[in-house]
């Protein structure tokens, strides 16, 4: 999530920036993550769900790259069920959206977003 909100702060005007592919990208790759990490926990499986989740990004038209450390973390280093996963990522991508508005708008960048969906 750190690396989205550097993009969303650091680059409101990138297509990587705008709600609809942090949003959609985080939730895509925690369920791809989550779906991939039911086989196991490995550092295979992880980089497997990294990159099935950047191809999942791509196919939805909702890239955004930082979000297949989201799909590594379901993979590898998650404790919780699946769907509490999903939701718990979309819910802070929605946030951190919120948040980089909010920022956005102090830091004189008051074009943020260009596009909502």
């Amino acid at each position: 999530m750190a690396a989205s909100m550097a993009l969303v702060v650091g680059a409101p005007k990138l297509p990587l920036s705008q709600p609809r592919n942090v949003v959609g990208g985080q939730i895509i790759s925690a369920a791809v993550g989550a779906s991939v990490g039911l086989l196991g926990q490995s550092l295979w499986l992880g980089a497997l769900a990294g990159a099935l989740a950047l191809a999942a990004m791509m196919l939805a038209r909702v890239p955004h790259s930082p979000a297949a450390a989201t799909a590594v973390i379901g993979t590898t280093a998650t404790t919780v069920p699946s769907w509490e996963f999903i939701l718990l990522a979309g819910s802070a991508a929605a946030v951190l959206v919120l948040v980089g508005l909010v920022v956005n708008r102090l830091n004189g960048a008051p074009e943020y977003p260009l596009y909502i969906w």
